[in-house]
């Protein structure tokens, strides 16, 4: 979801064609954008994001903050024996993601300035073996992040790789809440107190930051029973 100038009062929403977009679009209005504009998104057409991010650019100026959204859970037990499938998660969930940052940092170079902000987990931290697909992905895309907020150092471009837990929303519906977990509304309070700190990085909550410490160190005859 790019935002563009005017203070920060303009939105671009993108997302996968043919999805309803009207209850965002009228929360952002209601809570004060000026503009909400709509864009279709194919997350897996990779061939499709630079001309998207030049699009809004051409149509609406400089980027001021581009949040990447999007991801999928897929089906753990299905990917463990359906090798189209698992590439399919990974597939989303990091490439595509790999691409859209390519493209968003180069974008963002060029006007010396700006942010991007990069959904990890928690779950790529220390993969388990309960959804090793999904969390092998997030361990690619953690890295990824990583290594493109240094490369960007000192270009005026700002990276926030955000590091949720187990967050109760339309992903994990119908899965039991893991300890720590948190609320989509929770994740984007500290996602934007971090963004106006100019954080690097943020844990939500912050108390998994102490606990993944300790976790690193469970040896994996117990850490492979863990469940998701």
């Amino acid at each position: 979801m790019p935002r563009v100038g005017s203070g920060g009062r303009r939105f671009v929403l993108a997302a996968r064609p043919g999805t309803d977009l009207s209850d965002p679009v009228a929360r952002l209005r209601a809570a004060g954008a000026e503009s909400v504009l709509v864009e279709d998104f194919d997350a897996d057409d990779l061939g499709s994001h630079r001309g998207l991010l030049e699009r809004v650019v051409a149509a609406h100026g400089p980027l001021e903050i581009v949040v990447l959204a999007f991801g999928v859970l897929g089906d753990q037990a299905r990917a463990e024996t359906d090798a189209a499938h698992a590439a399919a998660i990974v597939h989303t969930d990091y490439v595509a993601q790999v691409s859209v940052l390519t493209h968003t940092a180069e974008l963002l170079r060029a006007q010396g300035s700006g942010s991007v902000v990069v959904f990890s987990s928690v779950a790529g931290i220390r993969v388990r073996r309960a959804n090793y697909v999904y969390g092998s992905a997030k361990a690619g895309l953690d890295g990824f992040a990583c290594g493109l907020a240094d490369a960007l150092h000192g270009s005026g471009v700002h990276l926030l790789l955000v590091r949720p837990g187990f967050v109760v929303g339309r992903m994990t519906e119908g899965m039991s809440p893991a300890p720590f977990s948190s609320t989509p509304g929770q994740v984007a309070d500290a996602t934007v107190t971090a963004l106006r700190r100019r954080r690097g990085v943020v844990w939500v909550p912050a108390v998994l930051r102490p606990v993944f410490a300790v976790l690193r160190f469970v040896p994996r005859a117990v850490w492979r029973r863990l469940p998701r």
